[in-house]
């Protein structure tokens, strides 16, 4: 049997206390504190029911616990019990809802005791009815007259959580649209019921909060905004609102659904999700501060004052359906407003329906007709979409065909709003679900149209109830029998009955806190009878039992049987509870010294897979409370056994727990490092040893830890190369310490990959975040604040949306070199002292409607013909999501955007030009050529089967694609005709090179394969394997090619042997771009880790010789020339670099790669940047933003 309630949950402050922030211990009223699940029915050990959501508690108390003087006061509003919904999505989609209602409630007597919490004081609570079932109304009156018999004064007949308990366990979910089922909450009669299945979606809301809050003006905004999959973000002070807004626009978009992350009531401490680049509807209270967020992009619907702010633009729904839309609202909300000139029959009609409501207060029927307005909108809008739908393996709704129909009937050659909407989730699930087929006779729009069709009542698509539901009635045989007339009152919410278990560990927990507040407070100087000597063997003892105790618990946790979890085990919980409630580090420094004995003991330090994680996170705490005291010490042995526990792993290798520390800040401290440094030489058994020699055993024991720790490899050396210059080592054996260096890094990443440690990178859209094999994302912090919450929220991403940081901030003494030359650190790359600076010009272009998803620029080599130069030289070509092809010359200031192509339906994905035309590819499957100078749609090139991704402009009036559908095709202009498919790849094509000299093409995408054919002999060259990801990036330059891949890796190839000369894997993300320098030979590789690396070939190799970190966002672009390199990258930042001493006759002894040095880069600004390119020869960079503008930046040169 389904019930309709699945969990009675209580949330607050528990046993652990812990501020937003992860602090433990309670400091204060002015502070908010994690809230924690303390009660829950059924159990947690039940066996027949899963756990309630793990992300409950915080979202249930969205704003955290906050502790109070006094309870309720009925002269506070403020203190006065709050009711409100809430809805969580689960990863699957499955929607679980929730009835909240939090007041205040007294702290528990024994928390108050161990925190030393004042007496009488009040904390937040929160009891929860949660259900898979949409029946807010009952959840909602249900969890109210338990709170009222709760509180009453008369009292229960039974035991509150005995009531709780019947309810939870007997109550059914009615059989929809034919039971109705009545349970008692003691002497009240609640009553449920199910709609039929075959009407609209069960929504047991009011809509009249949302038309109350929105005018019909905003209204049709936000509904556009739902459609459109835009990032919806509503504000309001009212939780309730928050939900109830979010699932009424839910319901208005039926037959269609939200598609993407949906948090009707986000909690305070994940704001920073609000920058994510994926669609989402979430809801936040308008007390929480997102001024320091950047919303490009972010609809913000403001429920409070009426008022919705987008910065992109939101196309409008067309005519006449908007003014169709508009009218019904008007005249359903405002009746005698709309008919005030007309009689009532005039105005009314022959519908009875509108006699029923008119005048009436807002009720079901009012829901009802504002939701067919709003199917009857779809019925309009799609008409006739079911002659358009089809069933092959590229699409199954034809839609440019029936954009093209639309155009005929309405007169309107585009309709943005529409062809957004055909292209969005929501349509396409609806399309694929097979909703929209003849054989589902549930499908509402479909009788819809039909009934509208045939001049019928909207109504009568509806299920007719022909008889009254069968009544079910669920009583309680206990009430009245039990106790002879005995009643239950209580003064608090009181607690279910806990295991033996459970008390066990909650008392340990406290007892750990109470212990160590009250051994804190005997060392304040406040007790002047006990002398420093009895102070001393106090504390002695102490430091004596904690570790016989933690002596004890490590060997129990040890050997426990492998089907038990060490991490919920009571060994675990109070191994953590001694080291991060001791202030002076007794339990940290004595969990360290106690495996250092065990070690020493003869103990091989291997452990399961559960045990090596229980291990890894208490070390990682005791180090963070040791950083926290500045116990080095304490850090240093840590690190010390960390290199000596481990585990096996698929390959039986060991994996070590040192590896997985990388995410504590404290190895980024060179104090640190050079402590350890003195540490390790005063302790050297050898001191009759060569002093040199002496200095780098030392280093290169350092070396090892940081090898093994993941830190960077330039990280790393950077360290070490101070500490040897200070210890004066000579240069011949620091170039041997540097090699060793390299050399226990490229082993460790060549098996473990790059480190995880550190905060993932925001990816831009459409890119996933690969990871190397073998790599482990273990780099959590244990005590990070709403952890459970956060981890629920970025499982609703599919990208992760946190920015890069520069890991060694503190260490760094420049900001954009990692490289070293002659054995010290280069200084930041900046303008020579003698060079004149001059001004930066950065202009906007605005013009598309959606956002920029390819640029090209004219370059000099394109339109050269005998006359010279041409004037379109520089030129900048945009498409974007609006279908439109625009030239821009930056020539003209103020008046820029040159001319305007349309003709695509659909995105445009790719552009090339030649000296009279301009080719663009698309997702509508087409190729277009334009005549640049007339602007003339000269050929539309038709025969790819999937979306366009790359073109190029050849000689003799050629014109060369690629496509998703794996093809490679060379078309004649002239003839408009496919010449032939050049090349087949057995998926995608990303990216294509194309040598014209030669007739050599190469072309690689997700397959991982780069393929070269001879396009003039007719065959296909080579096939070249290695990559394991998507090929993203392809560069060829005579008989060398080089691609980069989402492996982190890029690949230098000999086209005519079809060999793999280098790899080149130094970067910690898919790599977007690569270059080759033809000047210097030498190559330049961008990532999503946002470095530029410089890579050089010698006698040795190829080799990295520079590092420029300017920039934290994933690079999109570079364009190497002979003196100049730009480069553009997701974040709008932007760079100009040059060769300041070539340029001036100055000869380069040094590496030639090394010698490119930042010449200017111009001010950041918050937008997301899509696509850039360079017009070296103007010095100016071009780059495409998510919100349809161009950001067009010329580096004036003036030398």
């Amino acid at each position: 049997m389904a019930r309709i309630f699945e969990y009675f949950v209580v949330c607050g402050l528990g046993p652990e206390i812990r501020t937003l922030d992860g602090t433990k211990g309670y400091h204060g009223t002015e502070y908010l504190y994690l809230p924690s699940l303390l009660d829950q029915y059924p159990p947690l050990n039940h066996t027949l029911y899963p756990p309630p959501p793990p992300q409950l508690s915080t979202c249930v108390l969205p704003a955290g616990v906050e502790l109070f003087p006094s309870g309720f006061d009925s002269n506070d509003p403020l203190s006065h019990p709050r009711s409100y919904p809430i809805v969580l999505t689960e990863g699957d989609g499955s929607k679980i809802y929730v009835s909240c209602i939090t007041f205040r409630d007294p702290v528990c007597e024994d928390i108050a005791e161990a925190y030393r919490i004042p007496p009488n004081s009040f904390a937040d609570k929160c009891i929860c009815i949660v259900s898979r079932s949409p029946c807010f109304r009952v959840l909602r009156e249900a969890l109210e007259e338990i709170f009222a018999l709760c509180f009453s004064p008369s009292g229960s007949s039974k035991p509150l959580w005995d009531v709780i308990a019947h309810m939870v366990s007997n109550v059914p979910l009615p059989t929809p649209g034919k039971e109705r089922v009545l349970f008692a909450i003691d002497n009240c009669l609640l009553s449920v019921e199910v709609p039929p299945k075959d009407g609209l979606p069960q929504a047991d809301i009011s809509f009249q909060p949302l038309v109350q809050c929105l005018d019909v003006d905003n209204l049709i905004k936000l509904f556009t905004a739902v459609l459109l999959e835009r990032r919806i973000l509503i504000r309001s002070n009212k939780y309730s609102l928050l939900t109830l807004a979010s699932e009424a626009i839910c319901h208005l978009i039926y037959p269609f659904r939200w598609q993407h992350v949906y948090i009707p009531l986000l909690f305070f401490s994940g704001v920073d999700y609000i920058d994510a680049p994926t669609p989402y509807m979430m809801g936040l209270h308008s007390g929480v501060d997102t001024s320091n967020l950047g919303m490009d992009g972010v609809v913000i619907v403001d429920l409070e004052f009426n008022q919705i702010t987008a910065t992109e633009e939101i196309p409008p729904i067309p005519e006449p359906e908007l003014s169709l839309l508009r009218g019904e609202i008007l005249k359903l909300l405002h009746p005698n407003v709309v008919g005030i000139d007309l009689t009532r029959a005039n105005f009314c009609g022959s519908s009875d329906q509108n006699l029923k409501i008119i005048n009436k207060p807002w009720g079901e029927d009012h829901d009802l007709q504002l939701r067919l307005i709003f199917l009857k909108f779809f019925a309009s809008i799609l008409a006739g979409y079911r002659n358009f739908m089809e069933n092959n393996a590229t699409h199954v709704f034809n839609t440019q065909a029936f954009l093209k129909k639309r155009s005929r009937s309405t007169n309107q050659q585009s309709e943005p709003m529409i062809a957004q909407f055909l292209d969005s989730h929501g349509f396409l699930d609806y399309l694929e679900s097979g909703l929209g087929s003849d054989e589902n006779n549930d499908n509402l729009l479909d009788k819809l149209q039909d009934a509208l069709g045939r001049g019928q009542n909207p109504l009568s698509i509806l299920p007719s109830i022909l008889a009254e539901p069968e009544i079910v009635t669920i009583s309680d045989p206990d009430v009245g029998v039990s106790g002879s007339g005995a009643k239950y009152t209580y003064d608090r919410f009181p607690s279910n009955v806990r295991t033996e278990e459970q008390e066990e560990k909650r008392k340990q927990i406290l007892a750990a806190v109470n212990g160590a507040i009250e051994y804190s407070g005997r060392q304040t100087p406040s007790s002047p009878s006990i002398s420093s000597l009895e102070r001393a063997a106090e504390r002695e003892r102490m430091v004596l039992d904690i570790q016989v105790k933690l002596q004890g618990l490590w060997l129990r946790l040890l050997k426990l049987e492998a089907g038990e979890d060490p991490l919920s085990s009571f060994e675990y919980g109070t191994i953590l509870a001694l080291i991060e409630s001791d202030a002076e580090g007794i339990g940290g420094s004595g969990f360290v010294v106690c495996i250092r004995e065990h070690i020493n003991s003869g103990w091989h330090g291997q452990l399961t897979e559960e045990q090596f994680i229980a291990v890894k996170e208490l070390l990682k705490t005791a180090i963070s409370r040791a950083t926290s005291r500045n116990d080095v010490l304490t850090i240093r042995d840590a690190l010390e056994v960390s290199a000596e526990m481990y585990k096996k792993d698929a390959n039986n290798v060991p994996d070590y727990v040192q590896r997985h520390l990388i995410s504590l800040s404290i190895w980024e401290e060179l104090r640190f490092w050079e402590g350890y440094f003195d540490y390790l030489v005063e302790q050297s058994s050898d001191k009759s040893a060569n002093y040199a020699a002496l200095v780098t055993a030392q280093l290169i024991v350092l070396a090892s830890h940081m090898a093994g720790l993941g830190l960077p490899d330039n990280d790393a050396w950077y360290i070490i190369e101070i500490i040897a210059e200070r210890n004066n080592i000579g240069y011949k054996l620091l170039i041997k310490l540097r090699g060793l260096l390299s050399h226990i890094h490229q082993l460790r990443i060549n098996y473990w990959g790059v480190s995880s440690g550190k905060p993932q990178l925001l990816l831009p859209p459409g890119l996933s975040s690969p990871r190397l094999k073998d790599a482990a994302d273990e780099n959590q912090e244990p005590l990070e604040a709403s952890g459970v919450g956060r981890s629920w929220v970025q499982s609703m991403f599919s990208r992760d949306t946190s920015s890069r940081t520069n890991s060694f901030s503190r260490v760094r003494k420049w900001a954009s070199d990692g490289a070293t030359e002659n054995g010290n650190a280069r200084k930041q790359d900046m303008p020579s002292a003698g060079q004149k600076k001059t001004q930066t010009n950065v202009r906007i272009l605005r013009g598309h409607s959606g956002p920029v998803t390819a640029l090209h620029c004219v370059t000099r080599k394109e339109v050269w013909d005998l006359v010279g130069d041409r004037e379109d030289a520089g030129f900048f070509i945009s498409g974007s999501t609006d279908c439109t092809v625009k030239i821009w010359d930056p020539s003209l200031r103020g008046s820029e955007l040159r001319a305007t192509l349309q003709g695509h339906t659909r995105t445009v994905r790719a552009i090339s030009s030649d000296r009279g035309k301009v080719v663009s590819g698309s997702d509508d499957l087409s190729v277009i050529v334009w005549d640049k100078q007339t602007t003339q749609l000269l050929e539309e090139l038709k025969g790819h089967d999937a979306q366009v991704s790359c073109v190029r402009m050849l000689s003799g009036e050629r014109v060369l694609t690629a496509a998703h559908d794996g093809t490679v095709k060379m078309w004649d202009v002239r003839t408009d005709t496919c010449v032939a498919t050049v090349g087949r790849c057995s998926s995608a094509v990303l990216c294509m090179e194309y040598d014209d000299t030669t007739g050599i093409l190469a072309a690689a995408g997700r397959d991982a394969v780069a393929n070269i054919w001879d396009i003039r002999a007719g065959r296909q060259m080579h096939k070249l394997l290695g990559h394991t990801k998507w090929i993203r990036s392809i560069r060829m330059v005579g008989d060398t090619l080089i691609t980069g891949s989402d492996d982190w890796t890029a690949r230098v190839w000999t086209v005519s042997r079809g060999t793999c000369d280098a790899v080149l894997a130094c970067h910690a993300g898919p790599l977007l771009c690569v270059e080759y320098s033809a000047s210097d030979k030498g190559i330049i590789t961008g990532s999503t880790d946002g470095l530029l690396r410089f890579w050089e070939n010698d006698e040795e190799g190829i080799k990295c010789v520079k590092n420029v970190t300017i920039h934290t966002a994933p690079i999109l672009s570079i364009n190497a020339g002979e003196q100049w390199l730009g480069v553009g990258a997701a974040d709008n930042s932007m760079s100009l670099f040059q060769r300041p001493q070539e340029r001036l006759g100055v000869p380069n002894t040094g590496s030639k790669m090394s010698g490119w040095q930042l010449y200017r880069t111009p001010q950041k600004t918050n937008a997301v940047v899509r696509c850039v390119v360079s017009d070296l020869e103007r010095k100016r960079i071009c780059g495409g933003g998510r919100n349809g503008v161009l950001r067009l930046w010329e580096a004036t040169i003036n030398i």
